[in-house]
């Protein structure tokens, strides 16, 4: 009978991958709750004609997660191709990361919600950046 065995450090990277993605959801829940509490109300006009979109937890949690699932699989694929997959990665996700607060320049929001929102996206490439590379 033969079984199919993976190696030990595949397995513990990706349950230290798999916790990174937890922990960036969870931070980032943690940062709009906080930022809820201290009562700001994060609100963004995107000026598309459909009015401001209000930023609830669900959102935040489910955007984090699914940039979180992306950036991972991004980085197994690269992994599987390239031979410095980790540092063409890491160029990328810091590309993502500046790339991503460009909405908030066009974007009509309160100081409290941009301020909000650039902590959330710097909070998820902390966790993320260091973590899926390898680096903790």
């Amino acid at each position: 009978m033969t079984t199919l065995t993976q190696k030990p450090q595949a397995t513990g990277r990706r349950r230290t991958r798999a916790a990174a993605v937890g922990v960036a959801v969870l931070a980032t829940s943690a940062l709009w709750l906080i930022a809820h509490l201290l009562g700001a109300h994060l609100r963004v006009d995107q000026h598309n004609g459909q009015g401001p979109q209000t930023i609830g937890l669900p959102l935040v949690a489910g955007v984090t997660l699914v940039i979180s699932m992306l950036g991972w699989g991004t980085l197994a694929l690269m992994e599987r191709f390239l031979r410095r997959a980790v540092a063409a990665w890491s160029v990328l996700a810091v590309v993502v990361l500046a790339l991503s607060f460009a909405p908030m320049l066009f974007a009509e929001a309160s100081l409290g919600t941009k301020t909000t929102l650039s902590l959330i996206h710097l909070t998820v490439a902390a966790i993320l950046i260091p973590t899926l590379r390898g680096r903790t």
